[in-house]
C-alpha cells in the first residue's frame, strides 16, 4: 500500500521537474546531504546557457531587489514542512456545517499545508502585515532557511525542540529591512501558488516598507500584474512634522490581471443605505410629490457635505431618491442618431454630440417607464433617472475613511473592554475591499488576521448582501501588547474573560460575537447565515520523529517507531492530516459510524473514507469497499494480520477498483 507523505508540497522540486520537461539536459540527480535521498537537482551552469544566445561567463548586473539572505528565504519558501493542522472542535463554532476556517500558527506554514487543498482557487488574500516602523517594537517572523543538517531537520520539524518563531527587530538591528523583507518575500511567493487565475492580493502599508513592497510584488507578480495603490486617507494629524501623514497605503496585484473581470463596482455604501432609509421614511409620510420633495431638499441641504459620491442625489418621487445622469450619450463613437422630442414645447431635444447610447427601442421603454429626465425646454441634452438604491460605487484610488471607526467597531462588540487593540482596522474598509474583488461563493484569506476584521466584514456583507462568500484567517498565537502600549489593558481584560492574553484569542472571540450579532439582526433572505468557523491549530506532524542525531538515538527507540503515531494523538488529528495531505476540502462534512465495531470516518459522504483503529478485520474492508468510496486510508500497522494488509488493495480491486487506497 501507498503512504501518505505527511509533509507539505516541496515546492522546489515541482519547479525542477517543470525545468526537466522543457530542458531535460539541466536537470539530473543529486543526494540530498540532509536526508541522504536521491532528488532532482538543476545544473545551473547547463541552464544558464541553454537560455542564453552567447557563451556565458560569470553574473550580470540586471534591475532587481537584492538584500542580505534572500536566498536564504527563496529556499525557506520551496521548503517542505513536516506538519500538521489540529482540529480544536470546543473552540470552534458549528464545527460539523461551516465552511470557514480559523487557523493557528504561523502564517508561512499555513499556507504551505493549504497548498494542495487551496491550489489556485483563492479568490482575495489581504495582507496587514507589521508595518517596520522605526519607533516601536517591530516583530517579524524567525524563519529563515539554514543549510547544515541538524537546522534544516529542525525548520521541516523533523527534529521536534522549541523555537521562538517571533522575535523583535529593532532599529538598531543591522538587518531591520533586510529581515523583514525576507519574512515578506517567504509569503508573498507561498501565497501567490494559492490565487486563483482572477485572484487578487492586497497590501495594507505605511510609508516604511511601502516602495520595498512594491519591488516585492514586481519580482513575485509581474509588473504587468500590478492593478493600483489604492490610498486610503485615514486620520487627520494634529501634530505635524514636516509632512503630515494621513494616509496609508494598499497595492493591488493580481495573479494574471488579463484575466479580471471588467470594470471593479461595488454596491456596498453606508451612505446609500442612509439615503435609502431616509427616503422611504419621507415617501411613507408625504403623498403629496411638491411637499415630498420639498422635505427631502431640506434634509439634503443640511447633509450635502457628507454625501460623498451620491451628494448629486437631490430629487425624489415615489420610487425614491434619484439624480439625473448624463449616461444617454455614447461615450467615444457614434452612436445611434433618432429625436426626442420635449413634453412641453413638443420639439426635438438637443442630441448629445457622438448620439445616443441606446436603441430607440430601449429609449422607447424608457420614456414609458418615466426614466428620462427633459430640461425646462428642447435645448438641454436629456438625462436618465438614476436611483439611489442603483447606485454601484467605484474602487477610487484615493478614499477618505476614518481610521477611528476600527476601535469603535470593536468596541461595539466588547463593551466591557477599554483598549484591547492597537489600531484595528475598521470593518467597512474590509467590506468596500472584498466587495470589488470578490463575488458572492468566493474565498478570502487574511494572511494576518489581527483582531479578525476581515472575517467579521466577511460574515456582514453576507447579512448585507446575501451569498455564501468564505473566509480563511490565520493569526500566530502571538501575546498581546508586544508590539503595543496597550499591554497591560490587554492583559486585563483577557483575563477577566478567561482568556490567555493571545490576539489569536481576542480573533477567535470577535468571530464569534460578530456572527452572534449579524444572525440577531436584520439580514439578506438569500444569505446561507453561515458564521460558524472550524479551528485548526498548526502542530508537529502526528507521526512520530525518523530523523535522530546520531548521539541522541538510545537503545529500545527503533522498537518505538513500531508505533508511529505520537502519543495523545488523537484520531481526528489523524483526519485532518489526511486531508491536508491529500488536498481535500478541510471544510467538508464529516459523519463518524461504528462498522464492525471500529470507528470509521466519512468526509463529504463517500469522498474519503478512514478508519484509524487497531484489529481492523477483513470483514470491515469488504464493507468499506462495498460503499465504493473515492478514497481510503487505513493506519498502516491497524490490521489483525500481516496478510490481510496486504491483500487490503486487492479487496478495494475487486469490489471498487476506482478507490484510491493509503495507508499513515
Amino acid at each position: 500500500m501507498e503512504k501518505l507523505k505527511m509533509h507539505s508540497p516541496d515546492i522546489s522540486q515541482q519547479n525542477i521537474a517543470k525545468i526537466r520537461d522543457m530542458f531535460p539536459g539541466c536537470v539530473t540527480e543529486a543526494r540530498d546531504s540532509a536526508t541522504g535521498e536521491l532528488r532532482l537537482a538543476v545544473d545551473f551552469d547547463q541552464l544558464k546557457q541553454e537560455l542564453s544566445d552567447h557563451v556565458v561567463e560569470g553574473p550580470h548586473e540586471r534591475y532587481r531587489l537584492d538584500w542580505p539572505g534572500k536566498r536564504a528565504s527563496l529556499l525557506a519558501s520551496n521548503a517542505p514542512v513536516a506538519k500538521t493542522l489540529r482540529p480544536s472542535v470546543e473552540e470552534s463554532v458549528d464545527f460539523e456545517n461551516t465552511r470557514n476556517l480559523f487557523i493557528e500558527g504561523d502564517n508561512l506554514e499555513a499556507l504551505k499545508l493549504l497548498q494542495e487543498t487551496y491550489l489556485g482557487s483563492i479568490k482575495f488574500i489581504y495582507l496587514d502585515p507589521p508595518y517596520n516602523r522605526k519607533k516601536g517594537n517591530n516583530l517579524v517572523y524567525r524563519d529563515d532557511f539554514v543549510g547544515n543538517t541538524f537546522d534544516y531537520l529542525r525548520e521541516t520539524n523533523q527534529i521536534d525542540i522549541e523555537d521562538n518563531k517571533l522575535v523583535a527587530n529593532t532599529e538598531s538591528n543591522g538587518r531591520f529591512h533586510s529581515d523583514w523583507l525576507g519574512m515578506m518575500y517567504q509569503r508573498l511567493r507561498v501565497a501567490k501558488n494559492l490565487l486563483s487565475a482572477n485572484g487578487v492580493i492586497m497590501i495594507s502599508i505605511d510609508d516604511a516598507e511601502t516602495a520595498n513592497v512594491v519591488h516585492l510584488c514586481n519580482e513575485i507578480f509581474g509588473e504587468a500584474n500590478f492593478v493600483g495603490t489604492v490610498i486610503w486617507k485615514n486620520a487627520t494629524d494634529n501634530n505635524p512634522t514636516n509632512v503630515a501623514v494621513e494616509h496609508e497605503s494598499i497595492h493591488v496585484y493580481a495573479r494574471n490581471k488579463q484575466a479580471l473581470e471588467g470594470v471593479w463596482k461595488s454596491q456596498v455604501s453606508d451612505v446609500k443605505d442612509a439615503i435609502k432609509l431616509i427616503g422611504d421614511e419621507l415617501i411613507q409620510r408625504y403623498k403629496d410629490l411638491d411637499a415630498l420633495q420639498y422635505a427631502y431638499s431640506e434634509w439634503f441641504r443640511e447633509n450635502k457635505s457628507q454625501l460623498g459620491p451620491l451628494d448629486r442625489y437631490k430629487y425624489i418621487d415615489a420610487g425614491g431618491v434619484y439624480t439625473g445622469s448624463q449616461s444617454v450619450h455614447n461615450p467615444g463613437k457614434e452612436g445611434y442618431r433618432y429625436d426626442v422630442f420635449h413634453p412641453e414645447t413638443g420639439r426635438a431635444c438637443k442630441q448629445p454630440l457622438m448620439g445616443y447610447r441606446f436603441p430607440k427601442e430601449t429609449m422607447n421603454r424608457l420614456l414609458a417607464e418615466g426614466r428620462i429626465l427633459f430640461g425646462d425646454d428642447e435645448s438641454k441634452i436629456i438625462e436618465l433617472k438614476v436611483y439611489a438604491n442603483e447606485f454601484e460605487d467605484k474602487l477610487s484610488s484615493v478614499f477618505e475613511l476614518d481610521g477611528r471607526t476600527g476601535p469603535y467597531d470593536l468596541k461595539a462588540l466588547f463593551p466591557e473592554g477599554k483598549k484591547i487593540f492597537s489600531n484595528p482596522k475598521p470593518v467597512l474598509l474590509m467590506e468596500r475591499l472584498i466587495s470589488f474583488v470578490t463575488g458572492h461563493d468566493d474565498i478570502c484569506v487574511d494572511l494576518f488576521a489581527g483582531s479578525a476584521t476581515l472575517a467579521h466584514a466577511v460574515i456582514e456583507l453576507g447579512r448585507r448582501q446575501g451569498g455564501r462568500r468564505r473566509f480563511i484567517s490565520i493569526q500566530y498565537p502571538e501575546e498581546i501588547g508586544q508590539d503595543s502600549k496597550d499591554a497591560k489593558e490587554s492583559h486585563q481584560f483577557c483575563s477577566n474573560l478567561g482568556f490567555r492574553p493571545l490576539i489569536s484569542e481576542i480573533s477567535k472571540e470577535r468571530i464569534r460575537r460578530a456572527g452572534i450579532k449579524a444572525v440577531s439582526s436584520e439580514f439578506h433572505p438569500e444569505w446561507d447565515r453561515d458564521v460558524g468557523f472550524r479551528v485548526l491549530k498548526i502542530d508537529t506532524s502526528n507521526m512520530k520523529d525518523v530523523y535522530y542525531r546520531p548521539d541522541e538515538l538510545k537503545q529500545g527507540d527503533l522498537l518505538d517507531m513500531v508505533e508511529n503515531v505520537k502519543q495523545g494523538r488523537t484520531a481526528e488529528d489523524l483526519l485532518f492530516q489526511v486531508l491536508v495531505d491529500w488536498g481535500v476540502d478541510l471544510t467538508l462534512s464529516i459523519r463518524r459510524e461504528t462498522v464492525h465495531g471500529k470507528t470509521v470516518f466519512f468526509v463529504d459522504d463517500n469522498a474519503l473514507v478512514a478508519c484509524f483503529e487497531n484489529g481492523v478485520t477483513e470483514e470491515l474492508v469488504k464493507e468499506l469497499a462495498k460503499r465504493e468510496p473515492l478514497r481510503v486510508v487505513f493506519r498502516d500497522n491497524g490490521f489483525v494480520s500481516d496478510a490481510l494488509k496486504i491483500n487490503v488493495e486487492q479487496v478495494f480491486r475487486q469490489l471498487s477498483p476506482s478507490t484510491e487506497v493509503k495507508a499513515i
